[in-house]
């Protein structure tokens, strides 16, 4: 009959999982992060993460098209619901942001995308 892992045993198995996990987590390069889809034909956008918050992403956006646009960000979030930003309508000419955020008990943003 085999014995259950007690004290010592138990903490050195656990120690070494959650070594192992840290490890992984790194192994992820920051660059990896967040990538933006294309833009929707008209817009030109930058996309990121919020300076002092990792949850928080946007979309920053020029309408150099000739007609009314509507975009809005998308961050897909890791092991949280994905969320959509306001929706922000510019003329011709004119830029705007949509912010979103995810969830902190989430792995934060994974993708950030802009959605016409």
């Amino acid at each position: 009959m085999n014995k259950p892992f007690r004290g010592k045993s138990a903490r050195v198995l656990l120690r070494s999982a959650a070594v192992m996990a840290a490890v992984l987590v790194q192994a992820v390069p920051a660059t990896a992060a967040t990538s933006a889809a294309a833009a929707p034909q008209g817009l030109s956008c930058d996309t990121g993460k919020h300076a002092v918050d990792d949850h928080t992403g946007y979309a920053l956006c020029r309408n150099n098209g000739s007609t009314t646009q509507t975009f809005w960000v998308h961050l897909v979030c890791g092991w949280s619901p994905d969320v959509d930003g306001e929706h922000v309508t510019l003329s011709p000419g004119q830029s705007g942001q949509s912010t979103a955020h995810c969830a902190g008990l989430g792995t934060g943003i994974g993708e950030i995308h802009v959605r016409p």
